[in-house]
């Protein structure tokens, strides 16, 4: 299929998988010409937190997690989905923005052919790029995506460019790659209890980017925040179009390590104290011993977040409007350390930051549930997204 193909959307039971850094999740839906689908299941399964990561080890607990998840969700008597997709979040894909521009003297015809050629021609760059970057690693990578973001001809957005004449073309284009090994991991686990390789991906700042687009029609300006278990993604958003993204390894569990170094205790014991702490329950006592650890934490992530926004500027202000995805239970916590630091010594923000977390309330109205559904945001952004732009 090229870049611009498409095809007739058809109303189906679909499974999606989410596969993070700190647990995994899966819901059953009904797609819908609405584009609302109907979420009739949704669960999520930790994923063994560990002192340290190492690569094999954590590919082979998040394995563990998924098969557990798959089990339950083919046990739960609603049948065999008729197509299955993985939204995969960092750090299981890598992925880039690439911009094209190609100009004649004399006008030329825009066909699907040469968009092709010249959209191979830059995942071959960014293959060979990614490969330099990582040239220890002898594991293939595969292509997930690709998904055109914004095609101008003569200076001017078209929707449908095709066989139209021009001299100027400007594209950009978003793609994502994963190691083979990884995806070859999931579709065995998947294909063992739904007997399907069948399996199509897709990357998670693909699918928040494409549904925030279309939820907050708005603002065409903004930043798209990730912060996982393990690590924490910001990508920008100029003119709709999703420019630059950037990810550092410092996620929430950088806070429950630390704690654990700090406290000479288990990570247990860290995780409950930094929730006492963040939820305003812990003695004060307690609480004094804890703040200058848990503040010190919060300057070491900032200062990465910082130097994070100032890399993906270049020379651009950072726009003001801030979308965060993070697990509730840790949305406050994350957006008072981002509010409380303008980066006025850093970066030319536009204004304060003006932050939303993309939880139920914001993502109200989207999906539809079966009675009972667990409401999980990550679940209903990547079943819209599937919804509507995946066939």
């Amino acid at each position: 299929m090229g870049i611009f193909s498409k095809k007739k959307k058809e109303a189906e039971l679909t499974a999606v998988f989410d596969i993070g850094s700190s647990s995994v999740g899966a819901a059953l839906f009904y797609k819908q010409n609405t584009g609302v689908p109907k979420i009739i299941f949704s669960i999520r399964e930790p994923i063994k937190f560990e002192e340290k990561i190492e690569f094999d080890k954590f590919l082979s607990l998040t394995m563990k997690s998924l098969d557990i998840l798959v089990k339950k969700i083919s046990l739960a008597g609603f049948g065999a989905p008729l197509s299955i997709f993985c939204v995969l979040s960092s750090p299981w894909y890598v992925s880039q923005t690439r911009h094209i521009t190609l100009q004649k003297n004399v006008p030329f015809l825009f066909t699907s052919k040469l968009a092709d050629n010249l959209t191979q021609r830059e995942i071959t760059l960014f293959k060979e790029e990614h490969l330099l970057k990582y040239a220890n690693t002898s594991n293939e990578i595969r292509q997930i995506e690709i998904k055109n973001i914004k095609t101008m001809l003569n200076g001017y957005a078209i929707l449908d460019p095709l066989n139209k004449q021009t001299e100027e073309i400007k594209m950009s284009f978003f793609v994502s790659m994963a190691e083979e090994k990884v995806l070859k991991n999931i579709e065995e686990v998947i294909s063992k209890h739904f007997h399907t390789k069948n399996i199509k991906f897709s990357s998670f700042l693909m699918a928040s980017f494409a549904v925030v687009r279309d939820l907050f029609i708005n603002q065409e300006d903004f930043l798209l925040i990730d912060i996982s278990g393990e690590v924490t993604d910001i990508s920008i958003v100029k003119k709709d179009t999703l420019s630059e993204s950037i990810s550092y390894p410092l996620g929430r569990n950088f806070m429950i390590r630390g704690i654990a170094g700090a406290l000479d205790c288990s990570l247990d014991e860290a995780k409950s104290f930094l929730s006492l702490y963040k939820d305003g329950h812990a003695l004060e006592s307690f609480e004094k011993k804890l703040e200058p650890v848990i503040n010190q934490l919060k300057n070491e992530w900032l200062k990465v977040f910082q130097e994070s926004l100032v890399n993906l500027s270049n020379d651009i202000s950072i726009p003001a409007t801030v979308f965060i995805t993070i697990d509730q239970g840790f949305a406050d916590f994350f957006s008072e350390i981002i509010k409380n630091e303008q980066f006025n010594q850093y970066v030319l923000s536009e204004s304060k930051f003006k932050i939303t977390f993309l939880g139920t309330e914001a993502l109200h109205g989207i999906a539809s549930f079966q009675e009972n559904v667990i409401r999980d945001p990550f679940m209903i952004l990547e079943s819209v997204y599937i919804n509507r732009f995946l066939h």
